[in-house]
């Protein structure tokens, strides 16, 4: 078996295939650790990719003073903050769902770029451990309430926080990796740390979610779906919170409150309209390819949504575009029942 050191060797005088070996173990966390900078999977993909190609190129140049771990993420993170820097973000959407017509919003969303990350594609990233920094379980770095809230703090300082509190990389580590200071670095984690209490996420403060996949998420997530498909109004209200919340990126309308996300259900609801939910898994998250039921006994792929759980009860739901169907295996049509 070849070793690290004979792998690296050969990497630098060209060698592909020992490249693409020493590379192999750390692609899966590097893909998130783009997500978790971009809240983006198509971003992320492509920072990913330029990652993986700036590496390869300057490959020649790794001297080994840090981990080959600790060298792609700091690849990794600057281009993530370039491809920040540089992209116009996607604008927002207007609403789209014909005869439907929605209520007047709670507010309006910052983050309409937002895009959801298929828990297939997390095998892999959790491998490596965290370091002594990390305050953040994995769980709860990866849910889309977190992501969120991630994304409203300036470029640097969201690096800084995912590269210390997330990943546990130290002080000096980071300032590295940023070509800072860690006076620099420190200053930039207090005031990410103080932007994120500033802005608490939905979930903030609530009993925790249950255990994925226990037996109490499934019983949550089967009284959802029966009320969901059935459009039984009274059946969902009971597997809300008070201050439920929904939101619906690319399209920047929010809504929060029981009384205002049940109106803005019976409007999806009303016509006639009925689904059929087919269940996935999103950002460590209960989810479901939501498919409308055509007249030609076809039911069609109009979106994904996401739950957030808090105890037994439901606190957020997050509406995601049918593009995004494919990334979680999930076909366009199903047949009729």
């Amino acid at each position: 078996m070849t070793s690290m050191a004979d792998l690296i060797e050969m990497a630098r005088a060209g060698d592909g295939d020992a490249f693409r070996d020493l590379i192999a173990p750390h692609r899966r966390e590097l893909q998130l650790h783009c997500y978790r900078m971009l809240g983006s999977f198509q971003d992320a993909e492509d920072a990913l990719q330029d990652t993986l190609l700036s590496a390869w190129q300057g490959f020649h140049g790794f001297e080994g003073r840090a981990s080959l771990r600790t060298w792609l993420y700091r690849i990794a993170t600057n281009r993530c903050l370039n491809a920040r820097r540089a992209a116009s973000r996607r604008p927002a959407k207007a609403w789209d769902i014909p005869g439907v017509e929605p209520p007047e919003p709670t507010g309006l969303g910052e983050v309409v770029w937002l895009e959801p990350f298929p828990d297939s594609l997390l095998d892999g990233a959790f491998d490596a451990p965290l370091g002594p920094d990390a305050l953040y379980e994995r769980t709860q770095s990866i849910s889309l309430a977190f992501i969120t809230a991630m994304q409203v703090l300036p470029p640097r300082q969201l690096a800084v926080l995912i590269l210390r509190d997330v990943l546990g990389f130290d002080a000096k580590e980071v300032a590295e990796m940023l070509d800072s200071t860690v006076e620099s670095a420190n200053s930039a984690l207090k005031r990410a740390r103080a932007g994120l209490q500033r802005r608490p996420p939905p979930s903030a403060g609530r009993e925790p979610p249950p255990v994925a996949h226990s037996e109490q998420e499934k019983a949550i997530v089967a009284k959802f779906v029966g009320a969901y498909e059935a459009a039984d109004l009274d059946a969902l209200v009971t597997l809300l919170t008070d201050d439920v919340f929904i939101s619906m990126p690319p399209m920047p309308l929010e809504y929060q409150g029981r009384d205002l996300v049940l109106r803005f259900c019976a409007g999806i609801f009303s016509a006639g309209r009925r689904f059929d939910l087919v269940p996935t898994r999103a950002n460590g998250q209960p989810a479901f390819g939501a498919y409308l039921r055509g007249s030609d006994g076809i039911s069609h792929g109009v979106g994904l949504v996401v739950l957030t759980l808090s105890g037994k009860r439901i606190c957020a739901m997050t509406r995601f575009e049918n593009s995004v169907l494919p990334w979680f295996d999930l076909p366009r049509t199903l047949p009729g029942r």
